[in-house]
């Protein structure tokens, strides 16, 4: 993780509370970051969870004070074996909070694109009970139609070049 304290020497003493306690009682989002992982032909890298039905990217929650790029890489090595720095974001996507679940930002790192012959992985077992690869169409059974929105949003980001900003899996700007 980086070290951030010649930027907070820089920005001095940290802000006091006007009224104490309302900090606490803001608002406070989830925030995830996984990475889009691709093979030559285009397919995509899915973790199969133990603790839901439905296929996801490798990555996870962001832990407090930790950036999303870092989270993103140390979900990657948790959860398959994979150790390689997040690559170029290519979304950022605002879910609403659904069921026990608070609303989250969530972003989409690349992870690349790799040989799926030339590597190892690891799932890990307390979390998931495997890995596939697909294309997002073969996966779309099996994936919410939310996160397929996502995915889609996000394979175009990595062929354009281009960061997009999304909610729920719908392009808001480019």
């Amino acid at each position: 993780m980086s070290d951030f304290s010649a930027d907070f020497a820089l920005d001095g003493e940290p802000e006091r509370e006007f009224n104490p306690g309302i900090a606490r009682r803001m608002a406070h989002k989830t925030v995830a970051a996984g990475a889009l992982i691709r093979d030559p032909a285009g397919r995509v890298l899915f973790v199969v969870p133990n603790y839901k039905p439905y296929l996801d990217i490798p990555g996870g929650i962001v832990e407090s004070g930790e950036p999303p790029s870092a989270a993103c890489a140390r979900e990657v090595r948790e959860e398959i074996g994979l150790d390689r720095p997040a690559g170029r974001l290519l979304l950022v996507d605002w879910t609403p909070g659904r069921g026990p679940w608070s609303d989250q930002v969530q972003f989409v790192f690349d992870g690349g694109v790799l040989d799926p012959a030339g590597l190892t992985l690891t799932p890990a077992a307390d979390e998931l009970t495997g890995t596939r690869w697909a294309t997002l169409e073969e996966a779309r059974p099996d994936l919410r139609p939310s996160v397929f929105r996502r995915l889609s949003l996000a394979s175009t980001a990595a062929e354009t070049g281009q960061t997009l900003h999304a909610e729920f899996g719908h392009l808001l700007s480019t």
